[in-house]
């Protein structure tokens, strides 16, 4: 259930490419505990947006704040150290490891933030594994796993960072119908205990799962609102939903 505490905020943020404004001034709140997901036809600057929050784009203009801290400025490692894990709209798995492997570095990166000498690493990645229904495929190449496997393995491998946001860009995108199911199932599980921001173009999942919507068009916030709200809101149906 999400909390009334902004746990990352924007104010007039803009990321300018030359003349093409791919985000152009957006005022935006994000709370603790909450499913977010963004919307928009392509082109309409969501990808950039969440790179902007993640630190792998730096933004021409604006700032950005998460857990009360100024992170503006701050390089996309040091905003996984303070609790940010942000998962790609393409794969970025490490192919030739096995799927433990992979997921693997991302606890590695956990334990040296943790600097606890009782932290179990191998427990760690069975249970990011396992969370995600990959515990019989561990000692699979990466680069073997089937693309919607591959998908699932790239959550894991954002969960065993065990952060406070995890973003996931177009994170059903290969997935089978069942599949889709688990991972609702999942999403639900991982927002009792992080604050969920997710970039997704199946609306059932965005209609199931978020609590609110920020739509996005053209590199500015359309609008905001629950799901209900969205859904009924005619500008939205204009610029997307009725696309």
């Amino acid at each position: 259930m999400a909390s009334l505490t902004p746990l990352l905020s924007t104010k007039n943020v803009k990321r300018h490419f030359g003349g093409l404004k791919a985000v152009d001034g957006i005022d935006f709140t994000l709370y603790e505990g909450e499913i977010r997901a963004i919307i928009g036809p392509n082109g309409a600057g969501k990808t950039t947006f969440v790179s902007l929050l993640s630190g792998r784009t730096e933004v021409s203009d604006g700032t950005i704040t998460f857990a009360g801290e100024d992170v503006t400025r701050l390089p996309a490692y040091k905003r996984v150290q303070r609790g940010i894990a942000y998962t790609f709209q393409i794969t970025n798995i490490y192919p030739t490891k096995t799927a433990a492997e992979n997921v693997r570095i991302a606890v590695e990166s956990r334990a040296a933030r943790l600097r606890d000498a009782t932290f179990d690493r191998d427990e760690a990645t069975r249970a990011a594994l396992e969370a995600v229904g990959l515990a019989d495929r561990e000692e699979t190449l990466a680069g073997e796993l089937a693309y919607g496997h591959q998908r699932l393995l790239e959550v894991a491998m954002g969960l065993a960072l065990q952060p406070k946001l995890l973003i996931l860009d177009e994170p059903t995108q290969g997935l089978s119908d069942p599949e889709i199911e688990n991972f609702l199932a999942l999403v639900r599980q991982i927002a009792k205990s992080a604050t969920v921001l997710l970039i997704e173009h199946n609306m059932h999942v965005v209609m199931s799962l978020a609590d609110r919507i920020s739509v996005l068009t053209r590199g500015t916030l359309l609008a905001e609102g629950t799901p209900e709200e969205i859904r009924d809101n005619p500008d939205v149906q204009a610029a997307y939903l009725g696309a």
